[in-house]
């Protein structure tokens, strides 16, 4: 297979703090002989496990890309035994343009992989993290929120996968990134996924989903940064005192977890996140957008449990999100 184009500026496996760019070069009507620059940080004191911690997958998901830059700034090569790649913007055309996908090819890195080394930008991105930087890691950690368009209570994520060894491995890393909730989830729909790319090569894989709507809060920055150190003391990597704090246990265990709506129109939640609900309860109601008099569209839960997740607009498309619930364990 061709070799990505893609080439880092630093060394990624010296000694030391070293903080450069992942160069792909992109020629453009602004630049003809331009580049992509993806920041990156490594961080490596002696033989130990690597850690690859990643942030904005998609692009306006921005608890990870905060969290990162702290880690990559304030981690002393000295507290710590092996090597931890930082990516705080993996999908960075994504994440300079504000939107969930990249604004140079529409690609979602969370749809793409393994990518392809004469492909898009964004198959080119995933390629190098395919077969040059993921093969080296022990532990993934990739961070995630809602975007513009969810809302999620503050949880860490590991999944159900046929191999319970490797599934046991990660639900440890989940446990120990310590969120106020923590899921184990089937995938539904997992083809092309970063997680799937991850978790086919055996590797420990944590996923995140802090907050939404476009934005950051104190609370869902604060849970990363804790997070992402627990993760690396967990891993062996760092050499420091876990913070541990109570977590509410959650299952998402089918695609009965989720209501999608069937029509356009207002969104009224019913309620809200962090609520429990009863099966065949109203979770929300959608009315109608271009008239009065009209009784709403009431949506139902499908199962009983948390509303762990909800659509975060005011307006709602068909085939939208509107809800998760998750089981209380």
């Amino acid at each position: 297979m061709q070799d990505n184009p893609i080439s880092p500026t630093i060394a990624l496996d010296q000694d030391g703090a070293h903080h450069g760019f992942l160069n792909l070069p992109h020629s453009r009507n602004d630049s003809a002989w331009g580049s992509i620059m993806i920041p990156i940080s490594v961080i490596q004191n002696g033989s130990g496990p690597t850690a690859l911690l990643t942030g904005a997958n998609h692009g306006d998901e921005y608890e990870g890309p905060v969290a990162l830059q702290d880690l990559a700034l304030n981690l002393n090569p000295a507290d710590i035994d092996g090597r931890v790649i930082i990516v705080p913007a993996f999908n960075y055309p994504a994440f300079r343009g504000g939107h969930r996908n990249s604004p140079i090819d529409d690609g979602n890195m969370n749809r793409v992989f393994p990518g392809n080394p004469r492909g898009t930008v964004t198959e080119k991105i995933a390629d190098y993290f395919q077969r040059t930087l993921l093969p080296d890691a022990d532990v993934v950690v990739d961070i995630h929120s809602g975007g513009k368009t969810l809302e999620f209570v503050p949880l860490a994520a590991a999944h159900v996968l046929a191999d319970k060894t490797q599934q046991a491995a990660s639900v440890a890393a989940m446990q120990a990134f310590n969120a106020p909730h923590s899921v184990i989830l089937l995938e539904i729909d997992n083809t092309g996924m970063y997680d799937t790319a991850v978790e086919d090569m055996g590797k420990v894989f944590v996923s995140t989903e802090l907050g939404g709507g476009g934005t950051t809060r104190a609370t869902t920055v604060s849970i990363a940064k804790k997070g992402l150190r627990n993760v690396l003391i967990h891993a062996g990597i760092l050499n420091a005192e876990p913070v541990v704090e109570p977590t509410v246990n959650l299952d998402m265990p089918d695609g009965s977890c989720f209501v999608i709506s069937e029509h356009d129109g207002l969104l009224e939640p019913v309620v809200d996140l962090g609520d429990e609900i009863a099966e065949a309860a109203t979770v929300a109601k959608v009315w109608p957008l271009d008239r009065t008099g009209v009784q709403p569209i009431t949506y139902r839960a499908r199962r009983s449990g948390m509303l762990t997740g909800r659509h975060f607009p005011g307006l709602v498309k068909a085939g939208d999100c509107m809800a998760v619930i998750a089981d209380i364990v």
